[in-house]
């Protein structure tokens, strides 16, 4: 008889999970999917595409529903599941129904950071993290509306470039001197961001807020210098934390995120923790790789066989405003290491490469991200690249002809 699988989360992490197991262990297991949102499950990567009305949303669904059907999966989507019993194994949704579980994988995502900024609960203030917030910034956007972003990493970046496309005159603030200052070196993210200004948003560095401005409904940020910028929908962007409410209730060992071990188990034999929702070696990551990843570890120890997660090699790779993006390993040069740069202003080009003791240790590609894959792979691989050195900047075709 088939151990009953619980997997509380419909999104991308859970999906690939039970697309890995109906793989590998086809029949060893009676799935469920438990998840708050009520559709299926689909790419939160593409929002910003979505929001552009460069896709529709029948384009972000990861896999339709006769999919699900044809391998036995029960799905119970728009139910959130309420509370752990660990010692019966029983999951309890929010609408009373109990499923009891032999296993159970948490993959319950993040929740989008929203500081307590004086105002923040005025209409008009929002996040964008799912399809639902997609259509709120949308309808503003259609009709012109004077859009504030706050944030300037990867998710502010998607959002005022999908908010600018769809029509909205957008402003992004952002706290530090620099875009995507985990990803980028000042010169990558200086052209990034004349790249965003050319497309018409209004790039505000080192702009802190302060508030929002409006009786009920935002008309205004403040920054803490005084200055107020107009704004009928404000979108705060910053970041996300790792869901750890119903891990929390049930007593497992929360840090930022659901402590796991390389087996990604959590502290309790039977439960198990992937994607944005996991804490491993002291990181939780809010990257889709890394999910993908930890479910390929996971499916492969739920199959019988061996399998243990060491962590990820952050990497980023992102087109934002038409501008190609690519990070990967180290992007600034500490003690020991050393750079090679390409650079062509004119073009829109950056392509930055740090070495140390004769191998790759990260690059930055801004404008022209040809090659990314290579690159990751020299750099996943710690492999000696002193004989194609000279050749790096310009591709795998170079380096590939200069090693034969």
């Amino acid at each position: 008889m088939a151990e009953p699988l619980i997997i509380v989360g419909n999104g991308m992490a859970a999906t690939r999970l039970v697309d890995e197991l109906s793989q590998h262990a086809l029949g060893r297991y009676s799935i469920a999917v438990i998840g708050d949102e009520p559709r299926l499950a689909y790419n939160r990567v593409l929002l910003s595409p979505l929001l552009a009305g460069e896709i529709g949303e029948p384009e972000i669904e990861l896999k339709p529903a006769p999919w699900w059907r044809a391998r036995g999966i029960s799905t119970f989507y728009g139910r959130p599941a309420q509370t752990i019993d660990r010692a019966a194994r029983r999951v309890t949704l929010a609408d009373g129904l109990t499923l009891p579980y032999g296993k159970l994988v948490l993959a319950t995502g993040s929740t989008p950071l929203r500081p307590p900024f004086p105002g923040s609960d005025l209409a008009g203030v929002a996040t964008f993290r799912d399809t639902a917030d997609v259509g709120t910034m949308r309808a503003y956007a259609q009709r012109g509306a004077r859009i504030v972003v706050i944030g300037g990493g990867l998710l502010g970046l998607e959002a005022a470039y999908g908010l600018s496309r769809a029509g909205g005159a957008v402003t992004l603030l952002h706290l530090v001197d620099r875009l995507m200052e985990r990803q980028l070196d000042h010169e990558g993210a200086g052209l990034l961001a004349a790249a965003m200004a050319a497309r018409g948003i209004d790039v505000r560095l080192g702009a802190e807020t302060k508030g929002f401005v409006g009786r009920d409904h935002v008309e205004a940020v403040m920054l803490t210098d005084g200055t107020e910028i107009p704004a009928d929908l404000v979108v705060i962007a910053i970041g996300v934390r790792p869901n750890t409410g119903l891990a929390r209730a049930a007593g497992l060992s929360v840090g930022r995120g659901i402590l796991v071990d390389d087996g990604l188990s959590t502290d309790d034999p039977a439960i198990f923790a992937i994607g944005e929702c996991a804490e491993h070696r002291g990181l939780a990551y809010g990257l889709v790789e890394p999910a993908y990843e930890q479910a390929r570890v996971l499916a492969a120890r739920l199959a019988g066989r061996e399998g243990a997660y060491q962590g990820s090699l952050l990497a980023t790779n992102l087109k934002v405003s038409g501008v190609g993006v690519f990070s990967a390993g180290e992007f600034e040069a500490g003690d020991g290491a050393e750079t090679i740069v390409l650079r062509d202003p004119s073009a829109g080009i950056y392509r930055k490469f740090v070495l140390r003791d004769g191998r790759l240790a990260g690059c930055v590609l801004v404008g022209d991200t040809q090659g990314a894959l290579f690159y990751l792979g020299l750099i996943r691989s710690g492999q000696d690249i002193s004989a194609i050195r000279a050749d790096l900047p310009f591709g795998e075709s170079y380096c590939v002809r200069e090693a034969a």
